[in-house]
């Protein structure tokens, strides 16, 4: 049995019952983060919620004004996570969040019309799509597609948009004749009962189970951003439908204009312009390492000029970078001498460089990267890395003067 929210995908609310409720888990990802939030998973009688299928993600909404968080699919059910439990048999509205559920609308029908004409036009069958947050991805299984071909698609699927083609959703048995002459990627291995075809009058029928506009009208335009390759000889057809295209033209728009500021010159220049910008960069970023690494140079020679040097170097500069450390104990000689040397924030994170008698630093390099919070590795008298402490960076000189000092004396 089809849900309410696929036989009328323009339904925004729904009064329905609670069938179960039971405890459950839910791993959500925040901003990269991955968590385990814990709620229940509802059954209804019916839902207006879409559970994820056919490449369309699942709906958000709210069961009174608890919030669905998530939407599954399981066999003939639609399972619907939420942090709050309800009671079995009571009655409930569901609605739904209808500008995430219109987005998908506007997306999955204009993949169904643009994988349509990408087959008929040039046999280009589509082995995959993804419904992307920003931007949807169609694998077409040809190594390549030209931009003129791109551009014919684009071309055709808009024109079709301004007929106002109807979009029509029929159920058939699977004995059904029709069954073997539409577009399918194939039935779950739980289907049962009829079969939901998404019709896009005299252009495409294909079994799909997820929600679509009613006419091309509402999808408003489509627009190719472009194709890339995809996997084993496949092309990647990048598209945005509706609303999204409106988007992308206003986000577009505001680049433009805060380029136009920033570089102080029309649209048509900025290319030039941001070249022009990378070709100086470089220049000054070759000229700057050169100048590091002269002075590099300079501290160490000013070090060994100095007739009561010591055996203990330590120098810490907020601009530098590994081969300036690594310049300054190449010069200094650090077989009888030992360096500490750090580059970066004072109290935050950096790079540190320990470098003198191979059996010193050997015994306390493990140590200075612990007292520095970070991770390190050393051979051949010299132990460098990452420092995610360089506040403490003055209980390691204490630390390292201490350890001269004890040679000093055994060697007296």
């Amino acid at each position: 049995m089809a849900f309410y929210c696929q036989r009328d995908c323009y339904a925004t609310e729904l009064l329905t019952e609670v069938v179960s409720c039971h405890p459950a888990q839910l791993k959500v990802e925040n901003e990269g983060k991955k968590s385990t939030v814990s709620g229940f998973n509802i059954l209804l009688k019916d839902t207006v919620l879409f559970p994820e299928g056919g490449g369309q993600p699942d709906d958000r909404g709210f069961i009174h004004e608890v919030p669905v968080l998530r939407v599954t699919r399981q066999g003939p059910d639609a399972v619907h996570f939420v942090p709050s439990p309800f009671e079995p048999g009571a009655g409930v509205l569901v609605k739904v969040d209808w500008n995430r559920r219109f987005d998908h609308m506007q997306q999955h029908s204009g993949q169904h019309l643009v994988t349509a004409f990408a087959d008929s036009l040039y046999g280009f069958k589509t082995t995959s799509w993804e419904l992307g947050r920003q931007r949807s991805v169609i694998e077409l299984d040809t190594p390549l597609v030209t931009v003129q071909q791109a551009e014919a698609i684009e071309k055709t699927v808009n024109q079709k948009i301004r007929e106002h083609v109807p979009v029509n959703v029929r159920l058939i048995t699977v004995d059904n004749p029709e069954f073997n002459k539409v577009r399918s990627h194939g039935l779950p291995d739980d289907h049962a009962g009829p079969v939901r075809i998404i019709d896009i009058e005299g252009v495409d029928a294909n079994m799909c189970c997820g929600t679509h506009v009613r006419n091309l009208s509402d999808l408003q335009m489509i627009k190719i951003l472009g194709t890339e390759k995809g996997k084993k000889n496949k092309t990647n057809l990048i598209f945005l439908s509706g609303q999204r295209v409106l988007k992308y033209v206003s986000q577009s728009y505001y680049t433009e204009k805060t380029l136009t500021s920033l570089l102080k010159n029309g649209p048509e220049e900025h290319i030039e312009a941001v070249d022009k910008l990378q070709k100086s960069v470089k220049a000054l970023q070759k000229n700057n390492l050169n100048l590091l690494r002269d002075f590099a140079i300079l501290t160490a020679e000013t070090f060994k000029s100095k007739v009561d040097r010591g055996k203990f170097f330590s120098l810490h500069r907020k601009e530098g970078n590994n081969e300036f450390m690594n310049i300054i104990a190449n010069e200094i000689k650090t077989e009888d001498t030992l360096l500490f040397l750090t580059v970066g924030d004072e109290k935050t994170s950096g790079l540190f460089l320990l470098a003198g008698p191979p059996g010193i630093v050997k015994k306390f390099g493990p140590r200075v990267c612990e007292i520095l919070d970070g991770k390190g590795a050393g051979k051949c008298g010299r132990f460098q890395g990452k420092a995610n402490k360089m506040r403490q960076r003055a209980e390691v000189e204490i630390l390292l003067q201490e350890v001269i000092s004890n040679v000093k004396r055994t060697q007296e």
